[in-house]
């Protein structure tokens, strides 16, 4: 393991970091090759590093050296001391008890990725996708007037990360499970394993905020 500024990289990643600055460009089917693995493994370690900007991504034509390759501690600094709250936007929210209709009008004027569902005491108890309300509207002629909870995921087996955490556990949680986005929850547990939902952290924001920090950066 390699400790750099307080954030781990894998022994597999510093690797990674290696062979690219000595084989530039070279493809995720060679990196491969070379680690005696298969792409998909690497996969959530390549996603880490691009995003980390220790690697820099060319589509159809390879890896390079990120722009943060030689500034590396300071990059890792700014993602050591950032917490969720300091990218996480406002949830939209839809009620449990809602329609399917309801939900998809809420999900496009709020131009959302996803909706966080609450119950009668706005405590969070599940999630909903484009792709849920389109699965349950497919071929059933009364599915706008479903209630939402017939489409959602629900807790315990939903993902969620709290405003403190570093911003660095929510991406590991995004990559590990392959996930865009996660809700962001109060600290305290209610009652019956309910949270309130405080916000929503997801890649756009954190593309975002990267680019706000380069744009720091440069001024």
């Amino acid at each position: 393991m390699n400790e750099v500024v307080g954030i781990t990289l894998t022994a597999r990643q510093v690797e990674i970091l290696k062979l690219v600055k000595l084989h530039a460009p070279i493809t995720g089917d060679q990196l491969a090759e070379m680690l005696g693995t298969g792409k998909p493994t690497l996969r959530a370690d390549l996603s880490l590093l691009v995003m980390l900007r220790l690697l820099e991504a060319k589509p159809r034509v390879g890896y390079f050296p990120g722009t943060a390759a030689q500034g590396r501690e300071q990059v890792l600094k700014r993602w050591e001391d950032a917490c969720v709250k300091h990218v996480q936007g406002l949830p939209i929210s839809v009620a449990e008890t809602a329609s399917v209709h309801d939900a998809v009008i809420t999900l496009f004027m709020g131009n959302a990725e996803v909706l966080t569902v609450v119950d009668e005491n706005r405590h969070f108890v599940g999630v909903v996708t484009p792709k849920d309300l389109l699965k349950i509207t497919l071929g059933s002629s009364n599915a706008a007037s479903i209630p939402v909870s017939m489409a959602m995921s629900r807790l315990p087996a939903i993902a969620a990360v709290q405003a403190d955490q570093p911003l660095m556990d929510a991406v590991k949680k995004m990559l590990v499970q392959e996930l865009d986005g996660l809700p962001v929850v109060s600290g305290e547990e209610q009652p019956a394993n309910r949270y309130e939902v405080v916000g929503w952290v997801s890649k756009t924001n954190i593309l975002r905020w990267m680019m706000e920090l380069e744009s720091d950066r440069q001024g």
